[in-house]
């Protein structure tokens, strides 16, 4: 008889590194996986630690030896401001832990190729969170385009036209801040959309952009960026993001190649082949990806299919999916753009990704 201790020991036990908003959807991702389960929880703050650990019966910690010493914990999910993943991701990789973490991988590109360096020498694995290309309909597209549904794409855009208010960004210390966010709306919420297009497109040759503070107060990075990419393939592309826009709009990508055009409208695929009849533009509201509030209608599916498919990895031997080096290249776009905006000139991306 197969007991529910023996079911438990073949899964993937992950402990929890933070316990702000992104954590407990981790949590939840992780406890809703086939293949994963929620282990412990670690906080230097012992009311947030032991809140979200007793919301899912698992141990609270707020020492940190105590926490990475846990013989049955396999690996651990970094929800910490983006500027200390290294830091947490380093000390769980020295201790024997693989690592997840939440986008981005790191604030800097040294930074991350740090955390990289240290998993493969400690030989854990590395994987970085971005469950937007677990949702069915992205997948889907993904690989129609790879399939050359549209054609040779020549142009490739992405929209992302949100809106934070002050008591979002006055919410946290961290938020906005360089130190510990990295930056503004690119390196926090354009991110992941800025993934799917360079994945959709593949590599970015150059980048020219223009960042810029315009509608918040005591934000160190940006709430409105605007770029120009060339790709190697010899297409261009526009990258906006905004967290000023009222009413905020659902992420937008658009793909444009010789056969027709494919739309990524909030999570909705929209493919046109080559002479369709033009379609007016629907109105959406209250969807995840545009709403003011962050977790607005928020689907963890995407994250347990994304928690699921790294332990399905790992406990066969193998690289998980998005690893490090595949998380530098969305990390690597963000950066030019603030380069670009501080110098006035293109930047190119095989200078950034060079080891």
């Amino acid at each position: 008889m197969i007991t529910d201790d023996m079911q438990q020991d073949k899964k993937l036990k992950i402990g929890i590194i933070g316990a702000g908003k992104i954590a407990k959807v981790h949590a939840r991702a992780i406890q809703d996986s086939s293949n994963s389960i929620l282990r412990s929880v670690y906080s230097r703050t012992e009311s947030k630690a032991m809140a979200l650990a007793g919301e899912h019966k698992v141990r609270g910690f707020t020492d940190w030896n105590d926490f990475i010493s846990d013989p049955e914990l396999d690996a651990v999910s970094i929800c910490s401001p983006n500027g200390n993943h290294l830091d947490y991701g380093e000390m769980a990789a020295t201790a024997g832990k693989h690592v997840i973490v939440e986008k981005p991988i790191e604030i800097t590109l040294e930074r991350g190729r740090q955390l990289i360096k240290v998993c493969k020498e400690n030989d854990v694995a590395l994987a970085v969170i971005y469950q937007s290309r677990w949702i069915r309909a992205i997948k889907e597209l993904k690989m129609k385009l790879d399939d050359g549904v549209t054609g040779r794409i020549f142009m490739g855009d992405a929209y992302i036209k949100w809106y934070r208010d002050q008591k979002y960004y006055d919410s946290a210390a961290w938020r906005g801040t360089l130190k510990l966010d990295g930056g503004g709306v690119l390196i926090n919420q354009a991110i992941h959309t800025i993934d799917l297009l360079q994945w959709f497109m593949g590599d970015v040759e150059s980048i020219s952009g223009k960042i810029a503070t315009l509608t918040h107060d005591r934000l160190e990075g940006e709430d409105n960026a605007v770029a120009i990419l060339k790709f190697k393939s010899g297409a261009l592309g526009v990258i906006e993001g905004s967290t000023s826009v009222q009413p905020a709009r659902p992420r937008r990508i658009e793909l444009h190649g010789e056969k027709g055009t494919a739309i990524l409208d909030g999570d909705d695929v929209k493919i046109l082949p080559a002479g369709a009849t033009p379609i007016a533009a629907e109105e959406k509201k209250g969807e995840a990806s545009g709403a003011a509030s962050p977790f607005s209608g928020f689907s963890y599916e995407p994250h347990k299919l994304q928690f699921e498919a790294i332990a399905d990895a790992i406990h066969k031997g193998k690289e998980p999916p998005v690893q490090g080096k595949e998380s530098l290249k969305s990390l690597a776009i963000v950066l030019a753009i603030y380069e670009s905006s501080k110098t006035n000139k293109p930047v190119y991306m095989d200078d950034l990704l060079k080891y």
